[in-house]
């Protein structure tokens, strides 16, 4: 599989594992884990996407515990992890309400708990979740370079950040932010006119993008137009619809990089399915006015 370079020592994966729904699967043992990984491995999809967040503040202990039978998994893997948004759950369910806290001290203390829970000294990859209305760039940014220069992780960038924000936490930093990852999908399709993937490109900053499906959403037949070009291009390509959509990603020249999240293991296998469907010029703007319903003026 191709091989997406973030920056000088950090190298994912073209197609990411999402792990956003590992802690509502029935079975979340260390062997049913570290067989999804294993599915994963075998086809190169080696970077696997976390946040301290997800299954109320228990994903990373359910990933972690795989990784601490198996600890030889570490090292053909790369893990993001993300941290800054505190709800009323799990280790912070004493929080009067949900809140955003990108605090120095809030940084590096999640950042700890992370890698205590995944049994790993180091991830590839630490995201700032949200925007916090509340930033003080200088001290967010000085945590984010001070936790590059301790090697508790490779590399930082942020997650659904708007350009401005970006920039504003990148002015404050000496480390530069790698990736933002963001909602992008033929059912969010707008960063393709809003500015958002312009200005990464611009930067040379490769995206991740979640929800590349919609949540499942893309196939429910809303939207006739689409789902029949969807229908044509993976019925002449041997495809599933799941797979031209993820590829419809690929295509696209600012190096997308999509986080497929599944439980399924029979559909974790087929993940890699997109990078062989052929999604030439015509084929993405017939997709991408299918999308947004009118044809580009």
């Amino acid at each position: 599989m191709e091989r997406i370079r973030l920056s000088a020592n950090v190298e994912f994966s073209r197609l990411v594992y999402g792990l956003w729904r590992l802690g509502d699967d029935a079975d979340t043992s260390s062997a049913h884990v570290r067989a999804k990984v294993e599915a994963c491995l075998e086809q190169g999809i080696t970077t696997m996407d976390h946040a301290d967040i997800y299954g109320g503040y228990t994903g990373e202990a359910i990933f972690g515990g795989a990784l601490k039978e198996t600890p030889s998994l570490r090292d053909r893997i790369e893990i993001v992890t993300k941290c800054g948004i505190v709800a009323p759950a799990g280790r912070h369910a004493a929080a009067r309400v949900k809140h955003y806290d990108t605090s120095r001290r809030h940084i590096e203390a999640s950042l700890e708990t992370s890698l205590r829970e995944m049994g790993t000294d180091h991830v590839d990859l630490l995201l700032i979740h949200r925007p916090d209305p509340m930033i003080d760039p200088e001290e967010t940014g000085a945590a984010l370079d001070a936790v590059v220069a301790s090697g508790k992780a490779k590399a930082v960038g942020v997650s659904n950040f708007r350009p401005w924000d970006f920039s504003l936490l990148q002015s404050a930093m000496s480390q530069r932010l790698v990736t933002n990852q963001i909602e992008i999908s033929l059912l969010a399709a707008d960063c393709f006119t809003n500015g958002d993937l312009a200005f990464l490109q611009e930067r040379q900053v490769k995206p991740m993008a979640w929800s590349p499906l919609g949540g499942g959403r893309l196939f429910d037949a809303t939207n006739r137009t689409l789902s029949d070009r969807l229908d044509k291009i993976a019925t002449a390509q041997s495809a599933e619809k799941s797979a031209v959509a993820v590829a419809w990603l690929l295509a696209h020249p600012s190096k997308i990089l999509p986080v497929l999240g599944t439980n399924s293991l029979s559909r974790i296998k087929t993940i890699s399915e997109a990078t062989k469907v052929v999604i030439d010029r015509q084929a993405w703007f017939e997709l991408y006015t299918a999308a947004i319903g009118r044809d580009v003026a």
